[in-house]
């Protein structure tokens, strides 16, 4: 497996697609799994920015993980977010269930993620629900990728604040080593 990570407006998605494209994966939004499996209390918490606690989005990982071919490679966008789910993941990965062979770490600023996702126009894309995204990414996010890197996982640190064209130039190559 593939892991994309970043803040929300990184780019994640695009590059997702592009690369499951290109190389014929498949390609597993986090994001789009919960906009289409949340209702209710959770989806309106979800439009204001709450993240799904770990118990919850662990479960629903599980369950699309479940769907797929896990001897072959995919491409997984937006899980995971924090150090408990990480730790499960890599607990997959030690135990042969899951392998990942990569991690892409697109980083963007604060500035161009808020421009990005205000331009998007989604109900959840509010500039306090970004702003929050942002922190969170900050106190959850980066701790995982730097916990990855102490596991030994390959990282690919990649800048997400150029166009989406120069960040799949500089994806693509590392990837087609993997595929």
């Amino acid at each position: 497996m593939i892991v994309i990570m970043g803040v929300a407006g990184a780019g994640k998605s695009i590059q997702g697609r592009w690369l499951a494209d290109e190389f014929g994966l498949p390609w597993l939004s986090t994001g789009e799994f919960l906009r289409m499996m949340v209702s209710g209390e959770r989806r309106k918490e979800m439009v204001k920015g709450k993240l799904l606690d770990d118990v919850e989005i662990i479960h629903m990982a599980d369950k699309i993980f479940h769907l797929l071919d896990k001897d072959e490679e995919f491409i997984l966008d937006g899980f995971p977010r924090t150090l408990t789910q990480a730790q499960w993941l890599l607990a997959q990965h030690k135990v042969g269930l899951l392998n990942i062979s990569h991690v892409i770490h697109i980083q963007a600023s604060e500035e161009v993620v808020m421009e990005r996702l205000l331009k998007r126009g989604r109900p959840d894309d509010t500039e306090l629900a970004i702003k929050k995204r942002f922190e969170e990414y900050r106190s959850t996010t980066l701790p995982v990728i730097e916990d990855f890197e102490k596991q030994g996982i390959s990282v690919l640190h990649v800048d997400g604040d150029t166009t989406p064209e120069e960040v799949h130039s500089l994806i693509s190559p590392v990837i087609k080593n993997y595929v």
